[in-house]
């Protein structure tokens, strides 16, 4: 085995063993859901834009678009951009034509601006609506015309209803090799009551969603690897894998 080889074999036996690790798990959660009490995803911005992520979520996105090289990525819930501008950059290290398209229900004029001045623009482009709106939905997929290999993010309302529809409009929008990604699946494993404010909720989430999806859908298998090797992820079973036409 060369030293290539070698390496790649000694990773992915740290990432199994780290799976089977219930106590470094554990911990991992409990990190999870303190950070959570401050904001933690607040602090971060991807080329001066706030991205509202977490580091490691950010390092496994990374890892994906570079494996692939979508030429399509479609994120649903822009916020502050940051994560628009962030694929954008990528697809633009990996050259070609690439676009990011964002869709949210209000995108706010303040974030508009600083999204549209940004080098990253020439890559992006947003639709305001609902989307889990059929109109909005034949938009996106009016935009994904001919596009052959797509990439899609859902990260918008967290409510188990939301996503499930969501899940049902986009996922034939993803092709085989390419991922469906639920952004906050992590709201399952959080204490009851956690989100007081919020529409969501324990046995209310991106999770549930996911599940009730994957019980009809098995064009997708939950890649657990990334989970397992990122330990601190909002996307626990959340990183979904196209394997089929």
């Amino acid at each position: 085995m060369n030293p290539v080889e070698s390496f790649l074999a000694e990773v992915r036996r740290n990432i199994e063993a780290l799976g089977k690790d219930l106590t470094l798990q554990g911990l991992s959660n409990i990190w999870l859901r303190e950070g959570l009490r401050y904001n933690y995803s607040y602090n971060f911005t991807w080329l001066g834009r706030p991205i509202i992520q977490y580091p490691q979520d950010v390092i496994a996105m990374q890892e994906i678009i570079w494996q692939v090289k979508p030429n399509l990525i479609i994120e649903t819930g822009i916020a502050h951009g940051g994560s628009l501008i962030f694929y954008a950059s990528m697809l633009e290290l990996i050259g070609g034509d690439g676009q990011v398209l964002g869709v949210d229900i209000d995108i706010r004029e303040h974030n508009r601006i600083e999204i549209e001045r940004h080098p990253m623009y020439k890559r992006i482009a947003m639709i305001q609506g609902s989307s889990i709106d059929d109109s909005i939905a034949q938009q996106v997929y009016n935009f994904a015309r001919d596009k052959k290999l797509v990439l899609v993010v859902l990260d918008s309302n967290h409510t188990h209803e939301h996503v499930l529809r969501e899940l049902q409009l986009y996922s034939s929008l993803v092709t085989k090799g390419s991922y469906l990604v639920v952004f906050d699946t992590a709201i399952e494993d959080m204490p009851e009551d956690f989100f007081p404010n919020r529409p969501w909720g324990k046995g209310n989430n991106p999770k549930t969603a996911v599940w009730e999806f994957l019980k009809t859908n098995d064009r997708f298998e939950i890649d657990k690897e990334i989970q397992n090797k990122l330990l601190i992820t909002v996307a626990p079973d959340g990183y979904l894998k196209c394997i089929k036409d």
